[in-house]
């Protein structure tokens, strides 16, 4: 077996180095601090100059052409910690291999002297470690007297090895090594060799290594691959100290040197003995951070980015330490390091807060009430209430009533949501009790102009006075809050569009019931814009404004956000109001609000009527969208068929069916001059249903038919079979109480 012999090289100039310590010597500015990625920190320097002492000598090496490494020694060096006080290197792999040419064991195996040096394996991260099949090799001290051991690696076969194994003997094992060990060589046992299996084992390997950076394949076991992968080398920790060339002195007695060779330079620095035999090594103090084997080297930490205080306590940085502080109204305690409450400054505080708190209350309560009722009463004045009550003062039998903004939120249970009867873009209307066990409908307006602001009390008085069957009642008003509030009495039964569209749509109504309804609505906005002083537009007509009552009586609603027949042109209308496919054109080219606005919208309810489908359908097509073009266009194509339901065509009369669809076409002509007016469209009803009801009448009417609607026949009548429900007027059928109501719009 052919033997080579490795070793550092340091041992003699180590020992010249301590026949003359020199006092320490502080690195100048111009030395070389990195090579090949390694950062070479003092005491370790690469040049004259620029180490603690010879030991820590680093030399920088060309290994490739422009390829540097750095060389402790002829020692590889892959790092260098501080704290720890290790440095890892490259250390060379003993092998012992079956040679074919000779049939002989052949082999390389080394030795290691660190003894006169500043360096120690480390017992803690280094593990003897043996690779084969049939192996058994030694480590062991110069003298093989203090020590020696070893380890046997076998196995049978490839198949008896895994990877990753724990190196327990199948194809590796590993043994520790001794503290403070200087010197290691490595003997192979002729006696275990892999002569007999070199087939599938021809080597066997063993080396000092760090066990953390090992871990075993299968693949070293049956070729060269563990020596090839490593190049022949594999990284070993050793311990360092400052030691030797400083005369091996322990912490206390270098402190106590009088020569000047106390490494521990800087002023925040101490030091410690070497775990590792004699020597010590330097480390900065507590709360501070570096190098301490320089001048200066250890700089003070800022624990508090770390935030090391308990909850809730403020940490302030110190020259090598913190300190912890409690916010306000807290105690930190030294016992348990908590914040704990100052119970005498919070007693003190709480009271203090709470007597100036409860004055603050009663001051800010009595000026938050001041203001409001400023608010209120300012309110008031902007609606008109002072000329409500002064015209309620002298009229006592006015049946109209100002109600608070309290009285109403006491009536809606403060508005509550399971309240709500009906919403729209003009506001929301709330189901509530008023005066011990009056029922109304309270409706929260959404806003109202200036020129409404001005004029609303007045209109008020107006609108108090309308009592007509077919119209909603308002009861009231609150004026006292930024948008007045208006109080109607409840009508119960919903309204024509779920009639005739809606939740109610699947109820059996008869088109007799339909057409009475239609002509109730008819004569309610007849009584708006004829017997109403000043007259009043509507502005929004639909089925949805059109009420029922529990005998399913039509009453027009939400006639409380319409404006009175402007008397002058500075009061016309500007902003656009009303619902799509109900809109006058004419108002929406004129912006001005007329009688006729009202008479178009009621043509569209007249279609709804006779058609059962709803005046405008996003859903659709676009040429068939609106229902009033679609009937514009079938009266003049005469195709009326096309858009009417069969049980009208199957039940109704062509007389009664022709009536309705002229008066429709009238009051949905382009310019309003040429519509009808209301009391012409209720009187028309009125003839059309006696027309329905009584088929006798036909001759006592048709000439007065034929007059109203430009000459349409109205000859032969039907009189209509009776219905689901219970009897009404005039021989009607009605369909049982539906529930809801709605007075928005």
């Amino acid at each position: 077996m052919k033997v080579r012999f490795l070793e550092l090289g340091l041992g003699l100039l180590l020992v010249l180095a301590a026949q003359h310590a020199p006092a320490v010597a502080v690195p100048t500015p111009n030395c070389q601090r990195q090579c090949g990625g390694v950062d070479i920190q003092y005491p370790f320097g690469i040049g004259d100059n620029c180490s603690l002492a010879a030991g820590f000598n680093v030399s920088c090496e060309e290994v490739q052409h422009g390829v540097y490494k750095p060389f402790v020694g002829i020692a590889e060096l892959l790092n260098i910690s501080l704290i720890n006080g290790t440095i890892r290197v490259l250390n060379d792999i003993s092998t012992y291999c079956y040679n074919h040419s000779s049939g002989q064991m052949d082999g390389s195996a080394w030795w290691l002297d660190l003894r006169q040096g500043p360096f120690r394996f480390s017992d803690v991260h280094n593990k003897f470690t043996i690779i084969g099949c049939n192996s058994l090799a030694y480590i062991q001290d110069s003298t093989k007297k203090f020590y020696q051991s070893g380890c046997v690696s076998t196995c049978q076969n490839l198949a008896d090895i895994t990877n990753g194994s724990s190196c327990a003997g199948m194809g590796c094992c590993q043994t520790a090594i001794p503290k403070g060990m200087g010197y290691y060589e490595v003997i192979f046992d002729s006696g275990f060799n892999t002569r007999k299996i070199w087939n599938f084992s021809r080597c066997s390997y063993a080396v000092l290594m760090e066990a953390e950076a090992f871990s075993f394949s299968t693949t070293y076991i049956s070729t060269t691959e563990f020596n090839d992968t490593n190049t022949g080398r594999a990284p070993v920790v050793m311990d360092w100290a400052i030691r030797d060339g400083m005369m091996s002195l322990s912490c206390d007695e270098a402190k106590l040197n009088k020569t000047g060779t106390y490494a521990c330079l800087s002023s925040k620095s101490g030091c410690v003995d070497s775990r590792d035999g004699a020597g010590y090594l330097c480390n900065c103090s507590e709360g501070y951070e570096g190098n301490p084997y320089l001048p200066g080297g250890c700089q003070d930490v800022d624990e508090c980015n770390s935030n090391p205080c308990p909850s809730g306590g403020v940490c302030h940085n110190t020259e090598g330490g913190y300190k912890c502080s409690c916010r306000a109204g807290r105690k930190l305690s030294n016992q348990s390091n908590t914040c704990n409450p100052d119970t005498g400054l919070i007693i003190g505080v709480t009271v203090s807060f709470l007597v100036l708190v409860i004055f603050s209350s009663f001051g800010y309560m009595i000026l938050q009430k001041r203001k409001l009722n400023q608010v209120k009463q300012e309110h008031f004045r902007e609606h008109g209430g002072m000329i409500l009550f002064e015209r309620m003062r002298s009229e006592k039998g006015l049946a109209f009533s100002v109600f608070s903004e309290a009285e109403l939120i006491q009536a809606t249970n403060n508005y509550d949501k399971s309240r709500i009867i009906g919403k729209g873009g003009h506001g929301t209307v709330y189901k509530g009790v008023v005066k011990g066990n009056m029922t109304v409908a309270i409706k929260r307006c959404a806003l109202i102009d200036e020129r409404q602001k001005k004029e609303f009390g007045q209109e008020m008085l107006i609108l108090s006075q309308i009592n007509h069957k077919n119209i909603v009642k308002l009861v009231g008003c609150c004026l006292e809050v930024e948008v007045p509030m208006l109080v109607y009495e409840f009508v119960q039964n919903g309204t024509l569009f779920e009639l005739i569209h809606g939740k109610n749509q699947a109820l059996q109504i008869s088109f007799s019931t339909l057409l009475r309804i239609a002509h109730e609505a008819a004569e309610g906005l007849n009584f708006l814009h004829s017997y109403a002083s000043p007259p009043i537009i509507h502005g929004d007509v639909k089925t949805a404004n059109i009420l029922l009552d529990e005998n399913y009586m039509a009453k027009v609603s939400d006639f409380g956000a319409s404006i009175l027949v402007p008397s002058d042109k500075e009061q016309y209308v500007t902003m656009v109001q009303g619902t799509c496919g109900y809109l006058d054109p004419e108002y929406m080219l004129t912006c001005q609000l007329t009688e006729k606005s009202d008479v178009f919208s009621f043509g569209v309810i007249i279609l709804e009527v006779l058609t059962g489908q709803e005046p405008l359908k996003l859903d659709g097509p676009e040429m068939q969208r609106s229902l009033s073009c679609n009937f514009l266009s079938a009266m003049k194509e005469n195709n009326l068929d096309a858009i009417l339901p069969s049980h009208v065509k199957g039940q109704e009369s062509n007389e009664l069916i022709r009536g309705l669809a002229e008066l429709a076409k009238q009051c949905l002509d382009m310019c309003g001059i040429n519509r009808p007016s209301m009391k012409e469209i209720a009187d028309e009803l009125g003839r059309l249903r006696k027309l329905s009801l009584h088929p006798w009448a036909q001759l006592d009417v048709e000439m007065e038919t034929q007059s109203m609607l430009g000459g349409a026949s109205t000859a032969s009548f039907e009189t209509e079979g009776a219905t689901s429900g219970y009897p009404t007027q005039e021989g009607e059928n009605l369909p049982m109480n539906p529930r809801s109501s709605y007075y928005a719009r």
